[in-house]
């Protein structure tokens, strides 16, 4: 039985402000749940970040252990089909938000937000991805049950600099689609290039944009986690049939579009929600994220930091000074 072990905690205080740091705590601190995870490593989300800011909306209840994405094996179970021993992966739902979360070296869960390592994937590999490549597989399995197909031309990736948007340009590249990425990034452009992108491009000049209902047919489909004015800028050069799967709202969460990119070329929005997912379809992207959509570079993104680091690496989110994943290991061994 582990008598004590690490968590980030972070705490509001009588002041308002949201105050952060490690503190030591036993399994009776957790939240309900009927298994109990050693975990292995974590990884940073700009929304973890966020979770340690003064007047965050991130963060439902306090005291709250942050972190949205864990990955470790099964130390205590009372739930049939998931066992002792067993290597599992946990994100969205919960997690993090309002109930304690991934920085942590143990976390209680509750079993229907579990998913099993698929064999071909490795505990580290599982938080490379964690959310942010997560919502990028589903985003992708999601356009193709429309229609996105290899034969039909370019796919945009908007936001391509960051989290999801660089590993939706490598999936979809390791697949075979010509990625067209778009970055106001410019010093990311040959990085972008060395992932699978075949085409770099500025940030959108939706400022410029004309007021005609369509402009002409540019990409197939697009993943979108910048949205904002943007939706009507891509919406309009969809091909037929096209399809935008919208994800974030970085630059803005409010747009104004026409109906003509939609009844005259069959446009669609896809509106992509990796926190609910059905367990079925959660299940099915992983196991495409260990098999097909599994890039063979997929590590030139990471940096793995130790625990005792996360503090700063936190600060660094915050402050958009990180590159790739970052990838917390809690220096287990097997």
């Amino acid at each position: 039985m582990v008598e004590s072990f690490k968590a980030f905690v972070i705490d509001k205080e009588q002041d308002g402000k949201v105050k952060s740091q490690f503190q030591q705590l036993t399994t009776e601190d957790l939240p309900e749940g009927d298994v109990l995870i050693k975990v292995h490593y974590s990884g940073i989300n700009y929304k973890d970040a966020l979770a340690t800011q003064d007047n965050n909306a991130v963060v439902q209840q306090y005291p709250m252990v942050p972190g949205i994405d864990l990955a470790g094996t099964i130390v205590e179970s009372n739930a049939p089909g998931h066992d002792v021993g067993d290597k599992v992966i946990v994100t969205s739902y919960d997690l993090g938000v309002s109930h304690f979360g991934g920085f942590s070296e143990y976390a209680r869960v509750k079993s229907e937000w579990i998913v099993d390592l698929p064999n071909t994937l490795t505990l580290e590999e599982a938080m490379i991805y964690g959310t942010a490549g997560y919502t990028a597989g589903l985003a992708i399995e999601r356009l193709e049950k429309v229609g996105m197909n290899i034969e039909d031309g370019p796919v945009l990736v908007r936001g391509a600099s960051g989290g999801v948007g660089t590993l939706a340009v490598q999936m979809l590249s390791e697949i075979g689609y010509k990625v067209i990425a778009s970055t106001g990034k410019k010093d990311t452009a040959d990085t972008l290039k060395s992932l699978g992108a075949k085409e770099v491009i500025d940030r959108l000049p939706i400022d410029e944009d004309n007021n005609k209902p369509l402009a002409s047919s540019t990409w197939q489909a697009c993943i979108d986690p910048v949205g904002g004015a943007g939706i009507n800028y891509v919406t309009k050069r969809l091909q037929h049939s096209g399809s935008i799967a919208i994800i974030g709202m970085t630059g803005g969460n409010t747009y104004t579009n026409s109906v003509f990119p939609h009844i005259l070329r069959g446009v669609n929005i896809l509106g992509i929600d990796s926190v609910f997912t059905a367990m079925k379809l959660r299940q099915r992207v992983w196991r495409r994220l260990a098999k097909d959509l599994k890039p063979e570079n997929l590590h030139s993104i990471k940096s793995v930091v130790s625990f005792d680091e996360l503090p700063q690496q936190l600060d660094s989110v915050i402050n958009h000074h990180n590159k790739g994943r970052i990838v917390i290991d809690f220096g287990v061994r097997q």
